[in-house]
C-alpha cells in the first residue's frame, strides 16, 4: 500500500494545479479512504469522516466533488454498480480485479497472472495499445449461494 504522506503530497499538488484550496474537509475524505481498506459509497465515506472528527462539518456534496477530483487523477478508483452508484477505493495500489456479489454487495479483490497475460496478448493481436483495464465479474458469493 502506498504511504499516506505520498497521497497527501499528490493531493496537495492536485489541488494547487486546479486552483483549489487545501481544506481539512478534503483531507479528511482522503484520510477516511486511506484508513478504511475496502470499497465504499460516498455516503459511507461521509459517515467515516463525520465519525472521525465532529469538530467540523463536511457536506455530502463536498465528498462527491472531492471524490470526482481524486478519481480524475487516479488517487482514488471507483467501481460502478449501475443504478446503485459507485464505490471508491484508494488508487495507486497494485493492479487487481474484482468479484462482486449481486445479492449482498461483497467485493473480492483478486489478481491472476494468466488473465493479465491473456489480455495483453489479445491487445497485441489486434495491434491495440492497452493503457489500462478493469475487470469485474458479477455473480453470487459463497455465503449467498449457501443461504439461498
Amino acid at each position: 500500500m502506498v504511504e499516506y504522506s505520498f497521497l497527501l503530497e499528490e493531493f496537495t499538488r492536485l489541488l494547487k494545479k486546479n486552483g483549489l484550496k487545501f481544506t481539512r474537509q478534503r483531507e479528511a475524505i482522503l484520510k477516511a479512504l486511506y484508513e478504511h481498506d475496502g470499497h465504499f459509497s460516498p455516503e459511507e465515506i461521509h459517515r467515516f469522516v463525520c465519525e472521525s472528527d465532529d469538530s467540523f462539518n463536511v457536506g455530502i456534496a463536498t465528498v462527491y466533488r472531492t471524490l470526482t477530483l481524486l478519481e480524475e487523477t487516479d488517487l482514488v478508483e471507483s467501481i460502478s454498480f449501475g443504478k446503485d452508484g459507485k464505490k471508491y477505493e484508494i488508487g495507486l495500489k497494485k493492479h487487481h480485479d474484482h468479484l462482486i456479489c449481486t445479492r449482498c454487495g461483497t467485493i473480492i479483490e483478486f489478481t491472476d497472472e494468466i488473465i493479465e497475460a491473456r489480455q495483453e496478448a489479445i491487445a497485441r493481436k489486434y495491434r491495440f495499445k492497452m493503457t489500462d483495464h478493469t475487470m469485474k465479474i458479477v455473480g453470487l458469493c459463497a455465503d449467498c449461494q449457501r443461504r439461498h
